[in-house]
């Protein structure tokens, strides 16, 4: 039984084009400008600024009447509407099934914001099972994040992969939970900071093309 592991950020799903539309809707409501947004797209730093600090930042920056709590709570509620699934996933997530390949999803963050931009994207009716790090109480790279996704996919983590974008969070963690593992570089250029992956793809949908051949 072969198994598969994917990171759901900017791996299964476009998160920074839901945050792209988000930004602009935002701004739209608050009657700000293309250059707000790039703000906001930069303050972001791709997802990884806590979403305490960040919100702070926005209700200083724009003197806005709501507290960072409530501003945070709207863009919970928003932002999974808006990401779309990447390109080539809900086509090729069905070959893999039928390829004989168990699959499934380990992600860090919110434990609802998660579920829903799973259920949202139709992701989730796709894979065999998940494990947000919300939700089970340990995140990547901590092998055990790994080791529940695989229990929920019925399948070992031996000779397994994982696929991510996160060098640190992915591709390192995955190693370290024994899987082989293929990176999503987005138009990067590996750092070195961590041993190489086994694998480099632009997308989703190239490391699914790997895993078929």
């Amino acid at each position: 039984m072969r198994l598969v592991l994917f990171d759901l950020d900017n791996t299964l799903v476009d998160r920074a084009e839901g945050f792209r539309r988000w930004a602009w809707e935002f701004c739209a409501e608050h009657r700000l400008t293309p250059d707000d947004a790039a703000w906001l797209a930069s303050a972001d730093h791709d997802g990884l600024a806590p979403r305490d600090d960040f919100f702070k930042a926005v209700r200083d920056r724009f003197a806005l009447r709501e507290t960072p709590a409530e501003l945070l709570e709207s863009y919970r509620e928003r932002h999974p509407a808006l990401i779309p699934a990447a390109p080539g996933v809900l086509t090729g997530l069905p070959r893999l099934r039928a390829a004989g390949w168990r699959m499934g999803v380990v992600t860090n963050g919110d434990a609802a914001q998660q579920l829903t931009t799973l259920l949202r994207t139709g992701v989730a009716g796709l894979v065999d099972g998940w494990a947000i790090s919300e939700h089970e109480g340990v995140g990547k790279p901590d092998r055990r994040l790994f080791e529940i996704a695989a229990e929920r996919c019925e399948a070992p983590l031996r000779d397994g992969w994982m696929v991510g974008d996160g060098e640190a969070t992915d591709i390192a963690g995955g190693r370290a939970a024994g899987l082989r593992t293929v990176w999503v570089d987005r138009g990067r250029v590996w750092s070195g900071d961590e041993k190489a992956p086994d694998h480099v793809v632009a997308d989703a949908a190239g490391a699914i093309e790997l895993l078929l051949e």
